[in-house]
């Protein structure tokens, strides 16, 4: 008989209050301050937590899980099985799949095979525009009444570069509050770019990519955002330019979300001298002072969340000569340590404000909070995770669950890591590996 009763004790509650924790068929009944001496009630699977960190469960908004289409490179299963190990209890999925998720069919596609993994909850993100084209928009109603309940709509890896397709886009999803999760990249000032356009860009005889053609895009939204009374949020913000721009637009009141990549928080364009197509992405590897701007606006609030911009790629597409590697990386599995090497351990943020932008804020972007990203509280939904915060490890991408092997921190050391994950009351990892999955109490809309 499969155990739905669990007694967690001696937890470290936000990093802020030692606390017991009672979890009864899904649900938190309990959470009280943490006994001297824990009994485990009759009937209940003790987790002795002592030295661990309870937090709850993370929700990644920005995520590509590669099918239908691109199976080689990732499949809902093994990326759900990668988000688990990371602390993931839900993930947005990018709509960039063969095919595109511009309709009602292949969002519900989507959300089966999360529903039939069990192992994370599978949102899926609708296309903006039929085949990512950006000529006409998709059914975007449909997606919304759909199964899947579509409420954030993206062409990421596209921009949404028409300011009347964007217009149209944003009066549009109004009519169910959805939001337009844009990918800002003006097409025709990053033509052949490879990496961030600078002294470093000229030396290496590489195309670049200017700080300005995602800072134009982003100007441009918020400003559509603020005439259509509507709802943005910037994915993969990357620029000091760019975080300014999101500040003022807050400080307007304009209904404006954004959010930052573990690797815009870590990484720098200097990894690009190494000619390793591990560190192409879009956006590119920036300066250290736009990183160092990054990690500010997420303290201060202007950047709501992380993004892992989790994007397997196979070997054939990845490792070869720089100009013709495919754009992306891992990120499910090192989101947690790389975050904390960069923001907690540099004391701009708490372990509490570590739940708000990874958990509770893209739960709400996301129109999931009725599920996730609650707090760990009698009467929540068991979505939560327990953390060492104080294991050391390296990174050896081989060993991880997701296809793609294309992580930036291969041989990295790293101090963080997920011991426990919860999902709706199950353990889908116990002792940092996986477990089995959710197949008895699985999420639904």
């Amino acid at each position: 008989m499969t155990t739905t009763k669990y007694f967690i004790t001696g937890a470290n509650l936000l990093g802020e209050k030692l606390s017991d924790i009672t979890i009864e068929d899904g649900t938190i009944t309990a959470v009280t301050d943490a006994a001297e001496n824990p009994t485990a009630p009759e009937g209940f699977e003790h987790i002795d937590a002592a030295g661990l960190i309870a937090l709850p469960g993370l929700v990644d908004p920005h995520v590509h899980l590669r099918e239908p289409g691109r199976e080689d490179a990732e499949t809902v299963e093994t990326g759900s099985r990668a988000a688990a190990l990371g602390g993931f209890t839900a993930v947005l999925n990018m709509a960039n799949s063969m095919p595109v998720a511009d309709t009602a069919g292949v969002v519900e596609q989507v959300y089966q095979l999360g529903q039939d993994s069990g192992w994370t909850f599978v949102q899926p993100i609708g296309a903006v525009t039929v085949g990512l084209a950006g000529e006409q928009l998709s059914e975007m109603g449909a997606m919304a009444d759909s199964r899947a309940k579509v409420r954030v709509f993206s062409d990421d890896g596209i921009c949404v570069w028409d300011p009347a397709m964007m217009r149209r886009a944003l009066e549009y999803v109004k009519a169910f509050d959805g939001v337009i999760a844009q990918h800002a990249q003006e097409p025709r000032l990053t033509e052949d770019a490879q990496m961030n356009e600078g002294d470093l860009s000229v030396k290496l005889g590489l195309p670049g990519w200017p700080a300005v053609a995602e800072e134009a895009i982003i100007a441009r939204d918020v400003l559509l955002t603020q005439h259509t009374n509507s709802r943005l949020h910037v994915c993969h913000v990357s620029t000091k330019g760019s975080v300014e721009i999101i500040r003022w637009a807050k400080s307007q009141g304009i209904n404006v979300t954004a959010e930052a990549t573990p690797h815009h928080l870590m990484l720098t364009e200097e990894l690009v001298e190494t000619f390793d197509p591990v560190y192409k992405v879009n956006p590119p590897l920036r300066r250290e002072e736009d990183v160092m701007a990054l990690r500010d606006a997420v303290a201060d609030g202007t950047i709501d969340v992380i993004g892992t911009d989790h994007a397997p790629h196979t070997a054939e597409t990845k490792c070869c000569e720089w100009p013709y590697a495919a754009m992306g990386m891992t990120g499910l599995e090192t989101m947690l340590p790389i975050v904390k090497a960069a923001l907690i351990d540099t004391g701009k943020i708490s372990w509490a404000d570590f739940a708000r932008i990874a958990s509770y804020t893209p739960a709400k972007i996301g129109n999931l909070e009725h599920m996730f990203g609650q707090e760990i509280a009698a009467g929540a939904n068991a979505n939560l995770i327990l953390v060492d915060p104080e294991v050391s490890y390296t990174v050896v991408p081989e060993e991880h669950a997701s296809k793609g092997r294309n992580s930036p921190y291969r041989g990295k050391e790293v101090t963080g890591k997920v011991a426990y994950t919860f999902y709706m009351g199950h353990p889908v990892v116990a002792d940092a590996q996986l477990n089995t999955p959710n197949t008895t109490s699985q999420a639904r809309h």
